[in-house]
């Protein structure tokens, strides 16, 4: 069904939103789900649909911050049907079942509210089915993100468990993008936003007309005021450098520590928080390369206590072989920390020359060397730091700021609002 476009209410939508994670107060996909409803419900009326075990901590936000024209439809699969809803695989059976069981739901929806526009946020990976291009309405897809990969060159470097596991990823992916109902959403999207260009590449190739690249990540104003608060913490000391995440090959860490023992720094500290199966790797690595003295392994922290520990470091390096959002590149910007990353992916396109070091990957030795060269650099000059951290802090708010990424979403649903036959109107 098609209406015309002088009968669209440009003042407020109607617009459905589908964020299978969605849960206040949290970061990564729970946070991009529920960010984007509210941003999006503040502009417009909002329809959005989410897993029944977020209900507890959405209602009692909302209870707290009412949002009129914000509408939850919480949906599940029959309880029977959660048995095999166990680890990462499980997740993912559950998660594809969930999205084809929830055609009913919003084909219902549509019948009786009508829609302006529908929205799929989350989970934010594009090779995942969703049935919102099935109904008559423009479909917005994403941000999504999925389609980065760890250079071949690096992956040598990761033992074999790491190289099967790359692998693995890039069979499912390709089987995924011959997946009827993921090419339907490329097809019928009337525009397609990707994370990073990687997969902006991979959207076209599967038939997206019309991609714009967004990325996923974002802080609220709350959320910005109290990381500023951490930049004046690490005063004084020695120089620390952080690494925080999963304890997994493609977080490249393993660069990181060859890089701190090549950078020879007598009085710097590196520091790495997280849990996972590369620990013990990464712990016998640190004893081989003769710093294990000089390096602390935290584990896995509560997220308020890890952020207080970036608050005591200097510098976060951030060795990602494919990460399409790294959320702790950003918090570190805004708690004013430069970041040495690879130049790949979500981190890539996060830091520039003026908040950080972005180095290329093109082996595991010149990696290893440019980002010990970085350290050195920054263990040295203090006013740099500062002056890094600064500019972080002043992209953050003008780039990745929850405020700013409604206002522009908010944009793209009125462009998609005039569309009659699933195509973007020239801006």
């Amino acid at each position: 069904m098609t209406r015309a476009a002088d009968h669209v209410d440009l003042t407020r939508l109607k617009v459905l939103i589908s964020a299978y994670a969605c849960e206040p107060g949290k970061g990564s996909e729970p946070g991009v789900g529920w960010n984007v409803v509210i941003e999006a419900a503040r502009r417009h009326d909002v329809w959005a649909i989410t897993r029944a075990n977020n209900r507890p901590a959405i209602e009692a936000q909302l209870a707290r911050d009412p949002i009129p024209t914000l509408h939850m439809v919480y949906y599940d699969l029959p309880h029977w049907a959660c048995w095999w809803k166990r680890g990462a695989r499980g997740g993912r059976l559950y998660y594809y079942l969930w999205q084809l069981a929830l055609y009913s739901v919003v084909r219902r929806l549509y019948r009786s509210i009508r829609f302006d526009v529908t929205h799929h946020v989350t989970f934010v990976k594009y090779w995942a089915p969703t049935p919102l291009p099935l109904l008559p309405a423009p479909f917005l897809w994403g941000p999504v993100g999925g389609g980065e990969s760890a250079p071949k060159s690096l992956q040598a470097d990761c033992g074999w468990r790491g190289r099967l596991n790359e692998a693995v990823r890039s069979a499912v992916r390709r089987c995924a993008e011959r997946d009827p109902l993921v090419l339907t959403a490329a097809r019928r999207s009337a525009l397609a936003l990707a994370v990073t260009e990687e997969t902006g590449q991979r959207l076209r190739a599967i038939g997206a007309k019309h991609v714009e690249i967004l990325s996923q990540v974002g802080l609220s104003a709350a959320e910005r005021s109290y990381l500023a608060s951490l930049d004046s913490t690490a005063a004084g000391g020695p120089v620390r450098f952080l690494s925080l995440g999963n304890l997994l090959h493609w977080k490249g860490f393993h660069l990181g520590l060859r890089a701190f023992a090549a950078a020879n720094l007598p009085s710097a500290e590196y520091w790495l928080i997280g849990d996972g199966p590369y620990a013990a790797h990464l712990q016998h690595l640190a004893r081989t390369l003769g710093i294990e003295d000089k390096v602390r392994f935290w584990g896995a922290l509560p997220r308020a206590e890890a952020l207080s520990k970036l608050g005591f470091c200097h510098v976060l390096v951030h060795p990602s072989l494919h990460d399409s959002g790294a959320w702790v590149c950003i918090e570190a910007m805004a708690a004013g920390k430069p970041v040495i990353c690879l130049d790949l992916g979500g981190p890539g396109a996060q830091v520039t020359s003026e908040t950080g070091f972005k180095i290329l990957a093109r082996t595991p030795p010149q990696t290893v060397k440019d980002m010990a060269r970085a350290m050195t650099v920054l263990a040295g000059d203090r006013r740099l730091r500062a002056r890094m951290g600064q500019a972080s802090k002043d992209r953050v708010a003008s780039q990745y700021a929850w405020e700013r990424k409604g206002e522009r979403v908010s944009a793209m649903y009125r462009r998609l609002a005039h569309t009659t036959n699933r195509r973007v109107p020239t801006a």
